[in-house]
């Protein structure tokens, strides 16, 4: 592999993509499936056997600037669903913020991290 560019994000996003849409293929049939299985495993080997490092890390580098915008808005609607039976996500009524306070500690007083409004809640 010496000279090679060798696994990045976008060969671990392909090679995930290759395996559901095997998977999808065993399930549903449906044939075309496979061969968009086989190509993105085949260009998935293309990119890591290339020695054109830098269009590599190009490629890489766009898919990194559109996934990690959507990574990072799954992992804020998994935390949420994980605190939902210990935490109540509210609104700040002056900015609009959205501050996390805590479930069943009855009437409280609330900051704003943004505005410093202060205001009573329920929570």
């Amino acid at each position: 592999m010496i000279g090679r560019y060798g696994p990045d994000h976008l060969g671990v996003a392909l090679v995930i993509l290759s395996f559901v849409l095997s998977i999808l293929y065993a399930i549903i049939g449906y044939l075309p499936l496979l061969f968009i299985s086989y190509f993105t495993f085949g260009l998935t080997l293309f990119r890591m056997l290339s020695r054109n490092m830098r269009r590599r890390r190009a490629e890489n580098d766009k898919f990194i600037k559109y996934w990690w915008p959507v990574k990072a808005r799954c992992k804020r609607f998994i935390g949420r669903v994980k605190g939902f039976f210990t935490h109540k996500y509210i609104k700040c009524p002056k900015c609009k913020a959205k501050l996390r306070v805590p479930r069943g500690a009855g009437k409280i007083k609330v900051t704003c991290i943004k505005c410093e409004e202060k205001f009573l809640m329920k929570s």
